[in-house]
């Protein structure tokens, strides 16, 4: 027969919310576990459910049941053939074959004592998985209490299938529910059975809660560092401060430590890394090798910003010998910037101390010490009218013997009135500006160009107007629109020698279809580009009835209208004159697999390709991607630049991943770079292997060398899912490895 008893409860567990409910880790198409326990529903609080088969009282506050007993709190559920229960000290003893269920775990065990009154539950035999998160093992003896699970003489491991891949056998584990994380003592790490490790103790995830351990190593070989092992530590230092170091080793050069340590506070977050190798095996000529990396962003109140960004390198090569994460293998400076920026209701006001090191044999950059900007936010309004002043106060510095300016102080300021109009339809927008600059040079300045003191004034005048079509373009598509959107400028800028003025922060813009709309060739204000031109262009867009864009095409050129404003690049070491600059660019997004983007910069009077670029993706579920890019620059530091490559990553199966790409130099005949790679991932395990074969940058020799050194490298990445990152593995980053690291065209919108 069937009984119901109730006994009294001293806690209780609130119930979980519906996403709890459906909480189930299915990984691969196996699930790790079975639906989360839910209470017994209508059970009130310090109330047991009993069902069974018999029942016999042992006096006044006990009972024992038999056959198919089922008992039911709002914390747990048993099922067992007998139980004796003491409601006097809340004691229960069940004997099996048992099921045990909670909000924590699944357990199947031969025997089982329960405290009730402390929430503690013993089970002897047990085979047990984890219902909140993956994990399941088997111990002689599971102790379920408030904080997780105690387990002795047990196992864990995360593979879903009866035979796992990998497995931990301890004396003791413990997984703690409120940390996290489960600790082992005297473990033995076992792999398809077969022991490979012991550990006296170390700490595992249960969740994504940050927690100090030794994170993945990687281990590969190459030609240029020999056998090397990365190892990095991750220690959790407080919730808003933590730090990973990372010991390098590499056959070839020696035993380098990398650092990293991140801070976020109310006002500041940043990072600091320090790499230091004390002397390189390879480069017996060279002392310690370093790099320095700080990085912070500042909020300093409701008006104040600061930011800070210093990278700095212990010789030329660091980066290209021993690469970073913290800079590229093609970078050829490094950005040296501190800054702070006060954001008014008229003004804005930057100050800036900044420094360029530049990588290789060139000359030495300037150091800005400091540099003042003020930008006029809210200009001086009527009606359609508007007027602004701008300007900087700059002071430089260079040590270096090679240059005849070893300090110059800047002043520069410049008025600009505006008349703008603009409604859907149309806009109109006309500039007057006067440029006013003024600097004081000194050095050895004697038998060169350069001039102590230095006052420039020009004047620049801006006329530009864009029109807006769109019609209905249903003929190439369901409800689909174009837009054309023409635009012309006329810009005015006399001609004025600047040679007595150095260069100390100018350098020249690209000329792609929008740079043909700016006012300006060059970041800085040494030198004005004297302008006297037309620029004609047009953009026309398609987009669907989601109003997505889904194609566009832009093109337009420059008409010089007198040959003193023609481009010259006045001390930039660069012959390029253009009677007429043609640019354009499309982009081509007919499918939601497939991107074309392209764009091309010509020279109308010489008949010669100045740069042009194309890309087409393809993009498939499960990380199918193939990509086709070519480049071409006629003057890359007076080198021609052509480029071919191809990205791709294939599906082989579900657990299987091959990656490749290839890069050539067209212009010299020769692979520059070869990369390919196999991932397998399953629900427990996963392992990369990526071998590469590229040319290796030397910033002291020319682009086009005859005689190139590759440098040829195989790489292993070995993960047992549970001892580490839980989150899944993106094939794609794998391409990101080389020197040419996949990214999909981004254009800046129009």
């Amino acid at each position: 027969m069937s009984k119901t008893w109730g006994i009294l409860m001293l806690s209780v567990v609130s119930a979980p919310s519906l996403a709890e409910t459906e909480l189930a880790h299915n990984l691969c198409g196996i699930s790790m576990q079975t639906r989360a326990w839910q209470p017994l529903e209508g059970l009130n609080l310090g109330e047991v459910d009993i069902q069974a088969d018999d029942v016999e009282l042992l006096g006044t506050q006990s009972a024992e049941f038999t056959g198919n007993v089922d008992i039911n709190t709002l914390k747990m559920s048993l099922s067992a053939q007998t139980a004796l229960i003491d409601k006097q000290r809340g004691l229960l003893n069940a004997t099996g074959p048992i099921t045990y269920q909670d909000y924590v775990s699944k357990v199947n065990s031969t025997g089982l004592n329960a405290d009730l009154n402390n929430s503690e539950v013993s089970l002897l035999g047990a085979d047990y998985s984890l219902t909140e998160q993956q994990g399941k093992g088997g111990a002689e003896k599971l102790t379920v209490n408030q904080s997780g699970l105690l387990l002795m003489n047990a196992s864990f491991t995360t593979c879903p299938s009866d035979t796992p891949v990998w497995e931990i056998e301890a004396d003791e584990i413990n997984l703690s529910r409120e940390e996290g994380w489960g600790e082992t003592y005297n473990a033995v790490l076992r792999i398809l059975d077969t022991p490979v490790l012991y550990l006296p103790y170390f700490t595992f995830p249960l969740d994504e809660r940050r927690k100090s351990g030794l994170l993945t190593p990687t281990i590969s070989s190459s030609d240029k560092y020999g056998l090397e092992t990365i190892t990095p530590y991750y220690l959790n230092i407080a919730p808003n401060f933590d730090a990973t170091i990372t010991p390098r080793y590499m056959s070839n050069k020696g035993l380098q430590l990398q650092t990293e340590f991140r801070y976020l506070t109310e006002q500041h977050e940043g990072l600091v890394g320090i790499e230091y190798l004390d002397s390189d095996d390879s480069e017996p000529d060279l002392n310690e090798r370093y790099m320095f990396h700080w990085q912070q962003q500042s909020y300093l109140g409701e008006n104040w910003r600061a930011n800070v960004d210093v990278t700095n390198v212990s010789d030329d090569n660091y980066i290209t010998d021993l690469s970073s994460n913290y800079a590229s293998k093609t970078d050829t400076q490094l950005y040296r910037t501190g800054s702070l920026t006060h954001l008014g209701e008229t003004w804005r006001t930057d100050i800036k101390v900044q420094n360029f090191e530049v990588l290789g044999d060139h000359l030495e950059s300037y150091t800005a010490i400091p540099q003042v900007n003020f930008t006029q936010t809210a200009p001086w309004r009527f009606d359609n009218f508007d007027f602004s002043v701008s300007g900087e106060i700059s002071h430089f510095t260079n040590d270096s013997s090679e240059v005849a300016i070893d300090s110059a102080t800047r002043v520069h300021v410049e008025p600009k009135a505006r008349y703008n109009y603009a409604t859907h339809a149309w806009s109109f927008l006309s500039e007057v500006s006067l440029l006013q600059t003024n600097y004081k040079q000194s050095g050895n300045l004697t038998g060169t160009q350069y001039s102590d003191t230095v006052s420039r004034t020009i004047p620049k005048v801006r006329l530009y107007s864009q029109l807006n079509f769109e019609r209905d373009a249903s003929y190439f598509f369901e409800d689909a629109i174009q837009t054309l959107e023409p635009q012309i400028q006329y810009l005015y800028t006399p001609n004025k020698d600047q040679s007595d003025i150095g260069l100390f922060d100018t350098t020249k813009l690209q000329d792609d279809y929008y740079g043909l709309f700016r006012d300006v060739r060059f970041s800085g204000v040494d030198r004005i580009a004297a302008a006297n031109q037309f620029t004609l262009g047009a953009t026309t867009r398609l987009f669907d009835k989601k109003q997505e864009e889904v194609f566009n095409f832009s093109a337009g050129q420059i008409f010089y209208l007198s040959d003193d404003a023609k481009p010259t690049e006045q001390g930039l070491n660069s012959d390029t004159n253009y009677n007429a600059l043609f640019a354009a660019q499309t982009m081509l997004h007919w499918h939601r697999r497939w991107y074309l983007a392209g764009g091309i910069q010509y020279d109308t009077d010489g008949k010669q390709m100045v740069q042009s670029n194309v890309t087409l993706d393809y993009k498939g579920d499960n990380n199918q991607l193939v990509q086709l890019n070519h480049r071409y620059a006629n003057d890359v530091s007076g080198n021609t630049i052509e480029q071919a490559g191809v990205f791709t990553s294939i599906p082989i199966s579900d657990e299987w991943q091959f990656i490749a790409s290839y890069h050539r130099d067209l212009e010299n005949n020769r692979s520059i770079e070869v990369l390919s790679g196999l991932q397998y991932e399953s629900c427990c395990w996963a392992i990369q292997i990526t071998g590469h074969r590229q040319i290796e940058t030397d910033l002291n020799q020319s682009i086009g060398q005859e005689q190139a050194t590759f440098d040829s490298g195989i790489s292993l990445n070995f993960v047992l899912k549970g001892l580490g990152s839980k989150s899944r593995y993106d094939a794609q980053k794998l391409l990101q490895q080389g020197i040419f690291g996949y990214r999909r065209p981004y254009f800046l919108s129009n």
